[in-house]
Formats: structure tokens, C-alpha cells, sequence
């Protein structure tokens, strides 16, 4: 079977039940997404699927033969970190860090819906969906952080949300204040 991973093209021949992160894992060497719970509650599975984040421990590999598949290591390295990588590090978005990579893939695939104006549940205004830190939390809630480093999550993705433009930056500040 085929599969193009974070720009590289692998061939493997797993059984058919094998789930996409453990064609990763365990097939190709690529251990940067990790297994947490194995049921798709905790999120440290995440990837992106031809940009949509899904948990590849509830996916077949088989599904995904001819897709985009990207995990964190194919955001970026150690020389050249994505944003959201080098934001998790200067608001210290982690401590033990073994769900930081799902947390990552998961920011930047909800960070391109923002973009595409999908609302979530939190969602005040369905025509003008607005980002917030409930929106942020809302839309990572499927990422669970045993060690409660939530504050400093929600801290790097504002903040790239915001170099970014993602946020409506006037919006947040009269939160902020109270206004």
C-alpha cells in the first residue's frame, strides 16, 4: 500500500485492521504522535488528514491511501519550528509532553476552520462566528492534558492565532475590558 506522509511517499504492507497512527508507529517509524487511550478520547493521536485533524487511532490506515497524511513531525524540525511548536515552548504549553504533539496537530487543523468561518458549539453567532479563549477551549476539548497545562495552551494558540490574523484582535480586547 501507498501513503504520502508529511510530503514523503512510504510503502507498507500492514493487515488491513491496522489504525493509521500504528502504521506510524510501528510500521514507519514515526513515533511523534503517540497512543494515549486508544479509544479516541484523549486526543494525543491527533493528526491531519488532507488538513482535517482526525484521532488515527479510531482510522484504518487502509482509508488513507490516497491521502495528505501529516503528523508533528512533519510540521516542522528542531531548526525550523512551526508557530504553534515554538509558541508551545515560550508559553509553556506542556510539562510532561506526551499529549503536546496532538495538541499541536489539533491546534493547527482548528486554527483552518477558524479561517474557514466554521462556528462550534460555543458559537454566539452562527453568520460571524467570533475566536475567543471559550472558542479555543471549545475547539480543543477533545485534547486532554493530564498535567492541566491548559492555560498555557490556550496562551500559544491566541497568539498565533493572532500573528496569524485568525482572531478578530478588536473583538478580544473588548472582552478584555469588560466593554
Amino acid at each position: 500500500m501507498h501513503f504520502t506522509i508529511n510530503g514523503q511517499s512510504f510503502e507498507a504492507e500492514p493487515d488491513i485492521r491496522t489504525s493509521l497512527l500504528d502504521l506510524c508507529r510501528e510500521h514507519l517509524g514515526l513515533t511523534g504522535s503517540k497512543k494515549g487511550c486508544d479509544h479516541g478520547q484523549c486526543g494525543a493521536c491527533t493528526m491531519l488528514v488532507n488538513g482535517r485533524r482526525i484521532n488515527s487511532c479510531l482510522s484504518l490506515a487502509v482509508m488513507h491511501q490516497d491521502d495528505e497524511i501529516t503528523t508533528i513531525e512533519g510540521l516542522g524540525t528542531p531548526e525550523d519550528l512551526h508557530p504553534l511548536q515554538s509558541a508551545f515552548v515560550r508559553h509553556d504549553g506542556y510539562q510532561c509532553g506526551y499529549c503536546t504533539p496532538g495538541q499541536i496537530c489539533s491546534a493547527v487543523g482548528m486554527l483552518d476552520e477558524v479561517r474557514k468561518g466554521w462556528p462550534s458549539h460555543v458559537t454566539g453567532d452562527l453568520d460571524a462566528p467570533r475566536f475567543n479563549d471559550d472558542e479555543i477551549s471549545e475547539r480543543m476539548s477533545g485534547n486532554i492534558c493530564r498535567c492541566a497545562a491548559y492555560p498555557n495552551i490556550v496562551d500559544a494558540i491566541r497568539e498565533v492565532a493572532e500573528a496569524d490574523g485568525a482572531v478578530d484582535i478588536a473583538l478580544r480586547q473588548k472582552v478584555e475590558a469588560g466593554a
